[in-house]
């Protein structure tokens, strides 16, 4: 990694710029670079006249600046993104970006110089707590523009602006605010910090399949999953040594880590022990089996592997449920080799008429799957990963269906915590048992079985809070959850080539994010804007490439062209999501919402209760897909088509405003 100048005020201040220069070239040059035009070098002249005014300005002011730390074009680790100066001044982070030249503010260059400071921020480890603030040096612009002042928070401050006459004072002014007494930085820890990721689903199966275990995936809440991980592996321990059959239910709010901790599950050491504690990893959700096996397929390629001997071992390793269950029915002498079932969403089983009209056998999944576990000899571990307001179609069960397929079957011992006992937020009120605790049932009641922390995004810790309220019509509480997602950009458009836009921008400086489009099942109409809604299209459209192809592949998220259903991003998650609102959930000018589904040439109205509340989940999936931001993007309608009413589509934005959301136009730095 490239390192680039770095010095204490005393000695930037007294050094010649060919040396620094000379620093600064050889530095780049290391990347790759071969060339430097003349034009990068009279830019940095300029940014080192500019500093050396403003820095010894500074030191005058106070002369503990003199030890404080200047590097220029420092690398962020595997980031590829180089800001321009940053000081590590105290506990403080200060990331300069300067548009030498300019006169204005404009919208990339402020986006460009906050990104600097949020991948400090969750990537850059020694970084990580410590207050960051970014400032965009337009040299040009007018002495007139303010700087934008507020709370510290979140670690990153806003985007302070400056020029070069008031450069000294609004880096005085930031410092002064931002410092916290904390423990100075050591400069040298900073400098060669590492890198700490917070990994996508595919990612950690690629990590995972790789050898690796969740502990060895540095992100901020390792922690959280190393313990759940740890207490699962000593449920399958114990299982074995005490010959019993146990299934575990973990809970956790949207993106708190359940898929990988069961991912990690199945690859632990516990489960392969003797030969035959094989595990393997169950899901009813298509497209997320056909994603994570093509992402692993890829792995064993780029390992030298051939493309079918790689399908072979990974079809080993995730399954689907169905045809997991269809195969133990058709061969009902057949004993598992597994013996130990990740069954990931386990609340979309499917209960019995559903299995009756599918498979034509009258049993609710949860109950074969406890059926099929029960083969084999002495014992068997079953752990389901349950999820709160994430069933989406019609058949899926719920948490209650498993208490039921339980009850039935007391052979088995139950670990859970208090929150699917008695249906806490992340299960959505939902009890694993309607009528209490079965007297003849052996739990074990297990805190580390809940995962309370959101961990699919560095930002997102607040995001279900708020998805909560905006779905329950419950305004104060979004407001006050809005309060705390100030780190996590959320907007409204009514302009869809502008929510484009928006995400484009989020993604052009760095390829290793992931921008897409998101969209109900539910609403045909959405065809008018160009995209595409019916199932057919949707089957045969390859999403495994919408989620792994990069921005030049026209049928990668990237595109903005393809809206990802609720069906096909449940349980995967993008960088950043933009939206696009339907007419089939809308609310009422009663202030109820109002549930639709389109059919043959027109909307009709949804009565069944069961039936709403998959219209609602399907929100709520949508709207928890996003690990680094969002927008959402609410159609105008238009007065002469019937089937895109502009008053209902205007309701729906008044609700966002109402509930917190900036619309993307009015934000001055959007």
């Amino acid at each position: 990694m490239s390192r680039g100048f770095h010095s204490r005020f005393r000695e930037f201040l007294t050094a010649s710029d060919d040396a620094i220069i000379g620093v600064l070239v050889q530095s780049v040059s290391s990347t790759g670079v071969q060339s430097h035009r003349s034009t990068q070098i009279r830019a940095w002249q300029n940014q080192l006249s500019i500093l050396r005014t403003a820095l010894s300005a500074v030191c005058d002011r106070n002369t503990q600046a003199l030890d404080w730390t200047l590097l220029l074009e420092y690398e962020l680790p595997r980031r590829q993104k180089r800001p321009d100066a940053v000081v590590l001044a105290l506990d403080v982070i200060v990331v300069i970006e300067f548009k030498v030249g300019s006169g204005e503010y404009d919208a990339g260059s402020l986006w460009q110089v906050e990104d600097y400071c949020l991948n400090l921020r969750d990537f850059h480890l020694v970084s990580a707590d410590r207050p960051i603030v970014p400032v965009l040096c337009a040299t040009e612009a007018p002495l007139t523009s303010t700087i934008p002042r507020a709370d510290f928070e979140n670690d990153v401050f806003p985007v302070q602006l400056a020029n070069r006459s008031n450069l000294a004072v609004v880096l005085i002014d930031a410092i002064e605010r931002a410092t916290s007494g904390g423990k100075p930085i050591d400069v040298d820890r900073w400098i060669g910090s590492a890198y700490q990721p917070t990994l996508t689903i595919v990612e950690a199966a690629e990590r995972l399949y790789e050898g690796h275990t969740v502990r060895e995936i540095r992100h901020r809440y390792a922690s959280n999953l190393d313990a759940t991980t740890t207490m699962l592996s000593k449920v399958i321990r114990d299982a074995e040594a005490m010959s019993q059959r146990v299934i575990c239910f973990v809970t956790g709010i949207p993106g708190a880590g359940k898929t990988l901790t069961g991912l990690d599950v199945i690859h632990d050491s516990a489960t392969r022990r003797r030969g035959g504690a094989s595990g393997i990893f169950l899901s009813g959700n298509g497209p997320l089996v056909k994603v994570i096996r093509e992402a692993l397929v890829r792995s064993e390629q780029r390992a030298g592997l051939r493309r079918q001997d790689g399908v072979h071992r990974v079809s080993t390793f995730i399954q689907n449920v169905h045809q997991f269950l269809r195969y133990h029915r058709e061969n009902p002498s057949a004993i598992p080799a597994e013996r130990v079932v990740v069954f990931d969403e386990a609340q979309r089983a499917w209960d019995q008429p559903q299995m009756l009209k599918k498979q034509n056998v009258d049993s609710s999944e949860a109950a074969e799957l406890l059926d099929v576990m029960a083969r084999t000899r002495d014992w068997s571990v079953v752990i389901a990963l349950v999820g709160g307001g994430q069933e989406i179609f019609l058949g899926e069960a719920g948490l209650e269906e498993w208490g039921r397929a339980i009850g039935a079957r007391n052979a088995w011992t139950v670990v859970c915590s208090r929150e699917a006992l008695e249906g806490g937020a992340s299960v959505a009120g939902h009890r694993l048992f309607e009528s209490g605790l079965p007297v003849d049932i052996r739990f074990i009641e297990e805190p580390l079985a809940h995962l309370s922390v959101n961990m699919r995004s560095f930002r997102a810790v607040a995001v279900t809070d708020w998805v909560n309220a905006l779905l329950d019509l419950n305004i104060p509480n979004a407001l006050r959850a809005i309060a705390a997602l100030s780190a996590f950009p959320l907007f409204v458009t009514r302009d869809l080539e502008l929510a484009r836009t928006w995400l484009r921008a989020r993604c052009v400086t760095d390829d290793q994010q992931r921008s897409g489009l998101v969209a109900t099942s539910e609403d045909q109409r959405l065809r008018a804007y160009g995209l595409e809604r019916s199932s057919g299209f949707r089957r045969e459209f390859p999403f495994e490439k919408w989620f792994l192809e990069s921005s030049a592949d026209v049928r990668s998220s990237h595109a903005l062209e393809v809206a990802a259903s609720e069906f096909e991003c449940q349980g995967l998650e993008l960088d950043w999501v933009g939206l696009c609102w339907g007419g089939d959930f809308t609310p009422t000018q009663n202030g109820e919402w109002e549930y639709r589904k389109y059919r043959g040439g027109g909307w009709q109205r949804m009565l069944g209760e069961g039936e709403r509340a998959f219209a609602k989940n399907r929100y709520r999936v949508l709207l928890t897909r996003a690990r680094r931001g969002m927008v959402i993007w609410i159609p105008v309608g238009s007065k002469t088509d019937p089937t895109l009413d502009p008053d209902r589509f205007d309701r729906m934005y008044l609700h966002l405003r109402a509930s917190g959301v900036p619309d993307l136009r009015e934000k001055q730095f959007a």
